[in-house]
């Protein structure tokens, strides 16, 4: 149906009500439709009764469009005490299942593995690759990481477009991200492989990152290549799982920097920073400076200052569809700084721009039983939600005083 000459309405089944503005791109009134291929061959179960974008979380099932022949192995590095639970793996994988097992060149490069005869006609089997430099994004079906939150974390930075479907092992510290148990990992992985089992889309940001600086430079030089000018501009696009956060550095002073919201300013952060959070980051650095707790399959995101100078400012939540821009107010005494996920900070000038928007590209995170149960079992195992000694009963006698 058509409203007017220039919007019109347009739904289908799972995909939401849309709003379409024809002389712009398509906008969900939820925000941007994620994609629901994960590498080369995974996709998401279509559910034939989905009404709605949003769907009921119990309902997202992985299935394949052809097995998977191959598998990116994630394991946190120098940690000693994950080289037996990932050379079980690999045999695993490579000999019983046949799978074609991709490892990070570094992981390679500790003695403890590279030195193991035993292992050495496994490794011979291996499929290579170094970070930032080797594109494995069409090559690996699955994902299975053994360590911590950070291997799912440094999982997402791998890929800055589709994400194969990730498989977590709790073989680290705190584990809110990592929901299996390697002890029975044999029947858990070929469950994975045989597909149809539960997953969550965890909702990443995408940030683009402009330095003026650097793009003055280009317009002084205007027969720059194309691709010495997007160099030379400065311009860094990046995948988010967790968290931006803009702080200030080693400065004593205050960091003071403008938020804007769909090109509007809303306020100015005057403290020692701001948060900008997924879902699935408000359990993590957000948490920590009095944000609340948000189910990964909200669509939001959450904005929280780090030690304000004010009373008032509390964190907020904003739809998913908007986009954030954070730039140094005119005013600033001194620079801030940027990380990703804690990775690839840097320093953030006046006049450079940081704008942040949902991504179209969600971390398909497979689940041990399923979204809502694996999120508050994480909840309660991790951080112990709600634990409180339980007041006792009172006795008939008592309650008469």
């Amino acid at each position: 149906c058509g409203i007017g000459d220039k919007w019109e309405w347009s739904c289908s089944a799972g995909d939401g009500i849309m709003v379409k503005d024809k002389s712009k791109k398509n906008e969900s009134l939820h925000g941007p439709s994620p994609v629901t291929t994960f590498g080369p061959k995974a996709c998401m179960l279509q559910n034939p009764h989905a009404v709605m974008h949003i769907q009921d979380p119990a309902s997202q099932r992985l299935t394949w469009n052809k097995p998977p022949k191959s598998v990116l192995v994630i394991k946190k590095i120098q940690d000693a005490s994950l080289l037996q639970p990932f050379k079980e793996l690999c045999v695993f994988l490579t000999e019983q299942k046949n799978m074609i097992v991709y490892v990070e060149s570094k992981v390679l490069a500790d003695t403890a593995i590279a030195g193991d005869e035993s292992f050495g006609a496994v490794i011979q089997k291996f499929c290579t690759f170094r970070e930032d430099l080797d594109d494995i994004s069409n090559r690996v079906d699955f994902i299975i990481c053994l360590g911590g939150d950070g291997t799912l974390l440094y999982a997402s930075s791998l890929f800055q477009e589709s994400v194969p479907p990730v498989m977590a092992f709790h073989l680290g510290s705190l584990g809110f991200l990592t929901p299996f148990n390697f002890d029975t990992y044999q029947s858990q992985v070929t469950q994975i492989i045989e597909g149809n089992t539960a997953i969550i889309l965890r909702s990443r940001l995408r940030v683009r990152v402009v330095k003026e600086s650097r793009e003055k430079k280009v317009t002084n030089n205007l027969a720059s290549a194309v691709s010495l000018v997007n160099m030379a501009l400065g311009v860094l696009v990046q995948q988010v799982l967790n968290e931006v956060v803009v702080d200030r550095g080693p400065s004593s002073y205050l960091s003071n920097v403008d938020l804007f919201l769909d090109g509007h300013l809303i306020t100015t952060v005057q403290g020692d920073g701001v948060i900008v959070s997924t879902p699935t980051g408000s359990t993590a650095y957000a948490v920590a400076a009095g944000a609340s707790m948000i189910h990964p399959n909200v669509p939001a995101i959450m904005i929280t200052p780090i030690c304000p100078h004010s009373l008032s400012f509390r964190p907020i939540v904003v739809p998913a569809g908007v986009e954030l821009k954070i730039m140094l107010s005119r005013d600033a005494r001194n620079t801030a700084w940027v990380s990703f996920d804690g990775r690839k900070r840097q320093e953030i000038c006046h006049g450079d721009s940081i704008t942040i928007t949902t991504s179209c590209f969600p971390v398909p995170s497979i689940c041990f039983r399923d979204p809502v149960n694996d999120w508050f079992e994480s909840l309660s195992q991790c951080l112990h939600w709600n634990v409180r000694k339980k007041q006792n009963y009172l006795s008939s006698e008592e309650e008469e005083f």
